[in-house]
């Protein structure tokens, strides 16, 4: 039995840089995918070929798994797979091909773990919940390395469509009920150290909270109005209290988001300001670079109601929002210097049978 499985990357529209702080973000599923394309062999190894990359790895379920390198996402999924009782008795080859933009903020590595998992489970004959499905992966790339990161991508990935996601744990998702379409993505063909970025946005930003709560102990992240916490602001650092400043603007950017979506209310051009201005305060947090603001500005030049980085920053991708002006905008990316990709939001991750 032949067995493709097909995971999407994702674009967040809103939360950039708050699913760690246990904030909320609204991200979507994009029709550029990972595909895992095998079946069942005899024996006990998995051989996974990854062509995009030009290399080969085999796992041996008759050895402990071991780490052998940083990021071992292929080995850590079997590995999470085993530790939750599911039981591996076969081998596997099977090939690893994407149209994904790698370590460009699109979630990559995620969709490969989820669409990894799923294949597995799909040769077991075991189907899971999106969500279950989501939480294998996120252990799998992420608490097994002990990196940062919310549940976001896995959560994107595998259920689809766009979501609401509280990042606070044990993470929920709501389903929005919308379609919505006209993004373009841009990559800057800049890659990133996402963890690097990520790790020092994410200590910042609590160590500015945690001096805010020292002169202002009922101050809460997920509550308290920027009215409030204003006039405590400059009695901090100014680069933390930039951060807190920041985290607030787009904690409440989100929620607008999410209530104008809620109601079906779909003004192109609120959308297209709040995707800008979270943009802007992401400048202010120093994830941008002069090429990701170049796209956003060709983007917006071209008719595009707004645009903004996605993923951690530091390179990477952007993405415009341009219903009906998708191949103006698409153009004026590529020409500043990107690599445009019109994209539509689309369903989760999914299995199906080539071959009986």
């Amino acid at each position: 039995m032949l067995v493709e499985t097909i995971a999407p990357g994702r674009i967040c529209l809103f939360g950039e840089h708050q699913d760690f702080l246990g904030l909320w973000v609204i991200a979507s599923a994009i029709d550029l995918h990972i595909h895992i394309t095998g079946r069942k062999t005899r024996g006990n190894e998995l051989l996974i070929h990854m062509p995009d990359i030009g290399e080969d790895e085999i796992i041996n379920l008759k050895d402990e798994i071991k780490y052998t390198k940083k990021r071992d996402y292929l080995k850590a999924g079997v590995k999470v797979l085993l530790d939750r009782g599911f039981k591996i008795n076969f081998g596997a080859e099977c090939t690893v091909r994407g149209e994904l933009p790698i370590n460009a903020g699109v979630s990559s590595s995620s969709a490969l773990v989820v669409g990894w998992i799923k294949f597995l489970l799909t040769l077991l004959d075991i189907e899971i919940p999106p969500d279950e499905l989501a939480r294998l992966a996120h252990r799998a790339e992420v608490l097994e390395f002990n990196e940062p990161g919310g549940m976001m991508d896995h959560f994107t990935s595998s259920i689809g469509n766009t979501i609401f996601v509280d990042c606070i744990p044990p993470f929920s998702y709501q389903l929005l009920p919308l379609n919505l379409q006209g993004f373009v993505l841009g990559d800057t063909l800049e890659r990133k150290e996402t963890l690097e970025v990520l790790k020092r946005s994410h200590e910042e930003a609590e160590e500015g909270i945690k001096r805010l709560k020292e002169i202002y102990p009922l101050f809460d992240l997920r509550k308290t109005p920027l009215h409030e916490v204003e006039p405590y602001l400059t009695q901090l650092p100014s680069h933390l209290a930039d951060k807190v400043y920041v985290n607030i603007v787009n904690r409440d950017i989100c929620l607008t988001a999410k209530e104008m979506f809620e109601q079906r209310a779909i003004d192109e051009r609120k959308i297209g300001n709040l995707l800008n201005e979270h943009h802007k305060m992401l400048r202010i947090l120093g994830v941008s670079t002069p090429k990701l603001d170049s796209l956003c500005e060709a983007s917006l030049k071209a008719g595009a109601f707004g645009a903004k980085l996605v993923g951690s920053g530091g390179g990477g991708c952007m993405i415009a929002y341009a219903p009906g002006r998708e191949k103006e905008v698409a153009k004026a990316i590529d020409e500043a210097g990107g690599k445009a990709f019109i994209v539509k939001i689309e369903e989760g991750c999914r299995s199906r049978i080539l071959e009986g």
